[in-house]
């Protein structure tokens, strides 16, 4: 449940019904659901990844990562699970796409016109118009690191 027992009272108050806030709870989680597959297949396909990471004794300020698996699961709005690298792993206790490949284009002027795209999208023409794989994304690691990571394909990503 998103909101609790007063947040749902005053929505409630204010004019939304029972169906309302379920539909928006349904929404919100569904996007999470979507966030957390996103970041997965980030990480699924990239053998290595790099990060803003602060390690002690890095070689680089950029420090690469071997990945091994990710793997997120959703309640409600809440994103959770694991990331294993090689040597490590650390718990996920939030995560986001902070860049698609899509935003990539755009910046680069290579992007088509991506409102059009959407559109398409909406009417069902094309799916996956604005599925764009995500190439930066940020993790709320838990013990052992206690911060926010962004980690990207390249370290010029970063």
């Amino acid at each position: 449940m998103l909101f609790d027992a007063r947040t749902r009272e005053h929505l409630r108050d204010a004019g939304l019904t029972r169906d309302d806030l379920r539909r928006i709870e349904d929404a919100v989680a569904a996007d999470a659901r979507e966030t957390a597959d996103a970041v997965e297949s980030f990480f699924d396909a990239h053998d290595v990844v790099y990060s803003d990471m602060d390690l002690t004794h890095a070689k680089h300020d950029r420090p690469e990562h071997d990945v091994d698996y990710c793997d997120l699961f959703t309640h409600s709005q809440d994103i959770r699970g694991f990331l294993r690298f090689e040597t490590w792993g650390a718990y996920v206790e939030g995560a986001r796409v902070l860049r698609s490949a899509e935003d990539a284009d755009r910046a680069s002027g290579r992007a088509s016109d991506t409102r059009a795209a959407r559109r398409e999208a909406e009417d069902g023409n094309d799916a996956d118009a604005t599925d764009a794989p995500p190439v930066l994304v940020e993790l709320s690691l838990g013990a052992t690191v206690h911060d926010r990571v962004r980690f990207a394909a390249s370290r010029e990503a970063l």
